[in-house]
């Protein structure tokens, strides 16, 4: 069930009444029953996984809390995410494994054929497996009380508005807000509405709107001209960025209509001066994941500078393998890491005195590197992606001929031209105004007749610029 679907204008309205009809100790049940059913309206045997992982930290969370024992507390720690992150592997990386072994042999003169299993990859098994094993290593380090309701727990980890792309919530911030009586807050819920609707605009009007050209690009890209080639670089950019974004502002946005408050997932990262400050910005619940559960632990920048640097791109090289099972997430995930230890060894960003970079060129430098890196993200291999980054100059030595016949071979004309310009330029006001306040307060705080004319023209937007087709959100298939 898609959050831009028909299904889900009506399965909101219909779970939203019934949370606030039933008493207080049996919300966990509503919310429970209607993440389940939602999350099987993708593939009703995949709820299996979900139950199966919520069973297998209930129970080594509570095993590890009772235990005395440091030495059995680490192996019951360690059987929850050997268990949990086989079944990971099993679904999302086994086939890329075969591959790279059966490739590596091939290579080495001796022939042999891989197993393949032919699996249909689980709708946010990566989202929901880190969720729980945050879960059980915060009860491991003494940060949180094992959970001894079943079903509370169980309503934590598939909490359905964030079920399948996330944030990934920790467990003091939202297992606590769904055992805790609620009382329905109007300005929260409106609140939640405008956030929606932001999140809409996003997803539909721009990220799939961007996603059309995005894909005729890649889909053949020896076809077009340089100028479209740099230009699908830029927009998908924004478009993932308005995909994901939009996904957690929707996700948020429901959350609060049940009185419960996630996680910022996304604090305006093209605004950026630096790698290291995108990563603050963007999918900060991944992002602070792995700094807490892997970067920390294996020494952070306690450590040597040499042994601070292997730090980093083991985690960012284990960031990329969990985006993707294929070597070009690897290397995304690789080359984000080799440029935040680059920028630790010369501090380019933060040059003082006369040499002092503006703000501004910080930012487009880094985005324009950010923009580099993901093409990385979106190409199919290696081949493509280098293709791509090499090749977009083609017919630069006629500037105008080069930018109109690059529009022409994208399709977009002057009335789609000023159409995405505005979209970009809304984009970019908001998240500017948001480094410093909260957009949607602020225009609460309008006149009615001013705020209203915000809030319907963007509805009006919603339905007249949304393209024929809505595309599925992105993080779906991690």
């Amino acid at each position: 069930m898609l959050f831009n679907s028909l299904e889900y204008a009506v399965f909101l309205p219909i779970v939203f009444a019934l949370y606030w009809i039933v008493p207080h100790k049996r919300r966990w049940l509503v919310v429970l029953l209607s993440s389940y059913y939602f999350y099987m309206n993708w593939n009703a045997k995949y709820l299996l996984l979900i139950v199966f992982i919520t069973g297998v930290s209930y129970v080594g969370a509570i095993l590890v809390e009772r235990e005395k024992n440091t030495g059995r507390k680490k192996l019951w720690v360690g059987g929850v995410i050997v268990i949990s992150l086989s079944i990971l592997f099993v679904f999302k990386y086994f086939n890329f494994v075969s591959e790279l072994i059966t490739t590596l042999l091939n290579i080495a003169s001796i022939p042999t054929s891989g197993i393949v299993l032919s699996l249909l990859l689980p709708v946010g098994i990566s989202f929901y497996t880190f969720q729980a094993i945050g879960y059980t290593l915060d009860v491991y380090r003494g940060d949180v009380l094992a959970e001894h309701h079943i079903g509370k727990y169980a309503a934590f980890v598939a909490f359905f508005p964030q079920l399948v792309a996330g944030p990934i919530e920790r467990t003091h911030n939202l297992l606590p807000q769904l055992k805790e009586e609620r009382f329905f807050d109007y300005g929260q819920a409106t609140y939640g509405l405008k956030l929606m609707a932001w999140g809409y605009f996003k997803k539909i009007v721009v990220a799939d709107t961007l996603a059309v050209y995005v894909d005729k690009i890649y889909g053949d890209m020896h076809f077009f001209s340089g100028f479209a080639r740099l230009a699908v670089i830029f927009f998908f950019s924004i478009q993932i960025y308005c995909d994901f974004s939009g996904y957690s502002d929707i996700a948020r946005g429901t959350a609060k209509l049940f009185g419960v408050e996630l996680m910022e997932n996304f604090k305006s990262p093209y605004f950026s001066t630096s790698v290291r400050e995108f990563w603050r910005r963007w999918h900060i619940s991944l992002s602070t994941w792995f700094r807490d559960y892997v970067y920390i632990p294996l020494g952070g920048n306690r450590v040597s500078q040499l042994r601070n640097a292997v730090n980093l791109m083991i985690t960012f090289l284990l960031s990329g393998l969990w985006h993707g099972a294929s070597l070009t997430f690897v290397a995304w995930g690789g080359l984000h890491g080799g440029c935040q230890v680059i920028e630790k060894q010369v501090e380019f960003h933060k040059k003082e005195g006369k040499h002092k970079i503006p703000y501004a060129v910080k930012v487009v430098f880094n985005f324009l590197i950010i923009s580099a890196l993901w093409v990385f993200f979106r190409a199919q291999s290696f081949k493509d992606a280098a293709y791509m980054l090499v090749y977009w100059y083609q017919g630069l030595n006629n500037p105008v001929r080069w930018i109109m016949g690059g529009f022409g071979n994208l399709g977009i004309g002057a009335v789609t031209a000023v159409k995405l310009l505005l979209m970009i330029l809304m984009l970019a006001v908001f998240d500017y105004i948001s480094l410093k306040k909260d957009v949607i307060n602020c225009i609460g705080k309008w006149k009615l007749p001013c705020r209203w004319a915000v809030y319907i023209g963007l509805i009006v937007l919603v339905f007249l610029w949304a393209p024929a087709e809505s595309a599925e959100f992105i993080y779906f298939d991690f």
